[in-house]
């Protein structure tokens, strides 16, 4: 078994909660003394850096949220001075303040660290070619793959998202062997391989995909297709970008980099921290971060954490994967629907993970509407045998949410594929 740090990877339980309220008690008091937003908000509290003497303290602090984010825009969180200060990233959202997260020299090593971590448990070395198709620019996705990979030594592609007959000659000409993108490209790119059928002449054995939900069903999609073993990887640019959390050869959720950061479960309606093993809201606490270090930030993220042994030999907490989230999970007729569920059904019953999700209000009443791709062998079948495919995906649907779509089967490749983020839900609804 391979480890990046192993000092650190594997060890006790002890020293992981020791480091943790070590570095918890410093950064409340760096964040007390130079970051007036949030004095504020512990003073609101009745609070001082003196409360918090261990991790066992966290609970006390204030919890912070992207609207805390966006009301202290740009400046109003940075814990140090601009000439400190050598990257910004940011979110990839398009309403309302973007999020910006900034870093010094030694953020980025320590983020690099992280995603090296996340390469080395994936089977990677310096002998790998470390093919990085996520986006470049703000979102964090490329820079911190392309940086954890020269931190293992690889041979890096920076290939960024988009044009896709170059992403595939390069993988042909320089052997990459461990892919970096959006579990939604990754099926692209896999389609377009079988299409041309190149597929055994690709050499990729590992890819490491995040940024996006996806499930277990379009994890053993992708892996066939690419004959690859696919990895899962979590981050968010808020706490530093992907490499918060990763996945090892078992496969039964994503180690946790706790001696950076402190994850927590809380009830999303009440805030109360739930024990480990209970669903709910994941909170992180930045405890290595020297700009924009965020304490209890809500991710609103919906999973649970996980402390068994792993037979991989690291000790780091597990988180499984997001079940959907707190603020984006659709509300339908008073049914609560995560996009997840459907795209669970939909590889069930064989169809391919490219759909989207229409939701709009019509005479005060909710419509729900589910376009789905069929393959190309479902398209050839009979107009009869198509309506059919559509009843049955609604029973299913129905069965797994409590509530009955329209379900409408589109041609191969009809739905627009995304280089980045997919669009999987298109909510019209003025509420």
């Amino acid at each position: 078994m391979s480890y990046y740090q192993p000092e650190t990877e594997c060890a006790s339980q002890e020293t992981l909660r020791a480091i943790q309220s070590e570095k918890l008690v410093k950064t409340v008091r760096r964040v007390y003394d130079n970051v007036a937003y949030y004095r504020n908000l512990m003073q609101e509290k009745g609070l001082t850096p003196d409360d918090i003497r261990s991790a066992d303290d966290l609970s006390k602090l204030p919890f912070l949220s992207k609207d805390d984010l966006r009301e202290a825009y740009p400046y109003g969180l940075l814990a140090l001075p601009l000439t400190d200060v050598v990257r910004i990233q940011s979110t990839s959202g398009t309403t309302g303040k973007r999020v910006v997260a900034f870093y010094t020299q030694n953020d980025l090593d320590i983020w690099e660290d992280c995603c090296a971590r996340a390469i080395v448990a994936a089977g990677g070395d310096k002998n790998d070619v470390v093919h990085v198709s996520y986006g470049y620019g703000l979102f964090t996705g490329g820079p911190g793959l392309n940086g954890g990979s020269h931190k293992v030594g690889s041979l890096t592609l920076p290939m960024s998202s988009g044009n896709t007959d170059r992403q595939i000659q390069f993988m042909l000409d320089l052997g990459s062997t461990i892919l970096c993108c959006t579990p939604s490209y990754a099926a692209f790119l896999g389609e377009t391989i079988l299409q041309h059928g190149l597929q055994d002449q690709i050499k990729l054995k590992a890819g490491i995909f995040g940024a996006e939900a996806w499930s277990e069903e379009m994890r053993r999609d992708i892996e066939k297709m690419l004959n690859i073993k696919a990895y899962d990887i979590y981050g968010l640019t808020e706490i530093s970008g992907p490499g918060v959390s990763f996945e090892c050869s078992e496969q039964t959720g994503m180690h946790i980099n706790e001696d950076h950061f402190i994850a927590e479960i809380i009830n999303p309606q009440t805030g109360e921290v739930l024990p480990e093993g209970t669903k709910g809201e994941l909170v992180f606490t930045s405890i290595s971060k020297e700009a924009f270090p965020l304490l209890r930030y809500r991710t609103r993220d919906i999973c649970v954490l996980n402390r068994q042994p792993c037979s991989c030999g690291r000790t780091l907490i597990k988180m499984a994967k997001p079940m959907g989230r707190s603020d984006d999970m659709l509300i339908i007729r008073g049914i609560n629907v995560f996009p997840s569920q459907i795209e669970t059904v939909l590889l069930n019953c064989g169809f391919p993970a490219n759909y989207q999700i229409i939701v709009d209000r019509v005479n005060y009443t909710d419509t729900f509407d589910v376009q789905v791709e069929m393959t190309p062998e479902m398209f050839s079948d009979t107009v009869k045998r198509i309506s059919s495919r559509e009843k049955d995906l609604v029973t299913s649907l129905r069965a797994m949410l409590g509530i009955s779509p329209k379900v409408t089967l589109v041609a191969p490749r009809s739905i627009a594929r995304s280089e980045g983020k997919a669009v999987r839900v298109i909510d019209k609804r003025k509420i």
